[in-house]
């Protein structure tokens, strides 16, 4: 196999470089499965490792990427063949693995999904983590007796991939929901998606008290820190909120008296770490009766992948909307 592109990460003296490098396939990590990379995907864990303002590498140096989607090259497992589609969502990625930002990934075989015959390589990566990880929240909380009838949800960082997909699931679902975002314009993006109502964060009266009105059944957070604190005191009896992402800030100040004296449920989604029989299940409901609704108005960028330099910094500072899909090489 000739060299290939791929957007490698370094730490050198203690400084962090990224760039696109030409390799060969010796140089990636082990794994039994060589996947020709067609789409990959731009999530804020992304321009976290790509610009290092996170500390999400485990070793260096490493491929970028979170997320694949491609053909297989070359299998050394009887599971897959040479010319399937498939997908790998997390599993390492981009962590402790060479990631999608490369023309060929190399990668353990249970880390490979077969593609779900309903969705093409293109859709796979529309989803994304993003998507993936909006799923395993709702599935969570359904098993954790989540229901339409229990009261709104409220999906907070409306506007990002995560909570454009937890929109677009919960209201598919019959859930109504009531979207939190800090950009007055984007309401009617967030309501074509399926928010019966939009929320604008900074007019928004956390209060003080370690109880606050019961507002929400449940409630989706991608945001974290003051955020999610209050949501831990608005959220009614027994209701559910499945916690995802960080950006405004990794601390949790409440109290006890939420768990105890309403019995809400704090639940940790972690889309790498999944158990493969569960990956399974959440792609195959991706694919069935939960496929969104509004891939296309969710997707708003389509770039090549010389182009993902141009695009992290933007997803720091939060200014995109939705999601952003790499093509890496035509199907």
């Amino acid at each position: 196999m000739q060299k290939f592109r791929a957007f490698r990460i370094h730490r050198k003296d203690g400084r962090h470089q990224a760039g696109f490098e030409t390799i060969a396939l010796d140089q990636l990590t082990e794994g039994d499965v060589v996947i020709k990379s067609l789409y990959s995907g731009i999530n804020y864990k992304d321009a976290l490792a790509a610009t290092g303002k996170g500390d999400i590498l485990r070793k260096f140096p490493l491929v970028g990427g979170v997320d694949v989607a491609g053909v297989v090259e070359q299998s050394g497992v009887a599971e897959f063949r040479p010319g399937d589609p498939v997908l790998v969502c997390g599993c390492g990625l981009s962590e402790t693995l060479d990631g999608g930002y490369a023309d060929y990934v190399r990668v353990p075989a249970d880390c490979v999904m077969a593609l779900p015959s309903s969705l093409n390589l293109y859709q796979a990566m529309a989803i994304g983590s993003a998507g993936f990880s909006a799923a395993l929240a709702l599935d969570t909380m359904q098993i954790n007796g989540q229901a339409p009838e229990r009261g709104p949800i409220v999906v907070t960082g409306a506007t990002g991939g995560v909570g454009s997909y937890s929109i677009d699931l919960l209201s598919n679902l019959g859930f109504r929901v009531v979207a939190i975002t800090g950009k007055r314009e984007c309401r009617g993006y967030l309501e074509s998606l399926g928010a019966a109502e939009v929320l604008i964060r900074e007019d928004l009266e956390l209060g003080t008290r370690p109880l606050e009105k019961g507002l929400w059944g449940g409630a989706i957070d991608s945001v974290g820190g003051d955020l999610l604190a209050w949501l831990t005191r608005t959220v009614r009896p027994r209701g559910n909120i499945a916690s995802i992402g960080l950006a405004a800030g990794v601390n949790l100040k409440t109290t006890v008296f939420p768990f105890i004296l309403r019995g809400i449920n704090l639940l940790g989604i972690n889309s790498v770490f999944c158990p493969a029989a569960l990956r399974q299940k959440i792609w195959g409901r991706l694919a069935g009766e939960l496929r969104p609704r509004h891939i296309d108005k969710i997707v708003n960028h389509v770039i090549p992948l010389e182009q993902i330099t141009e695009v992290f910094q933007d997803y720091l500072n939060s200014a995109v909307i939705g999601r952003t899909v790499v093509k890496i090489a035509p199907e």
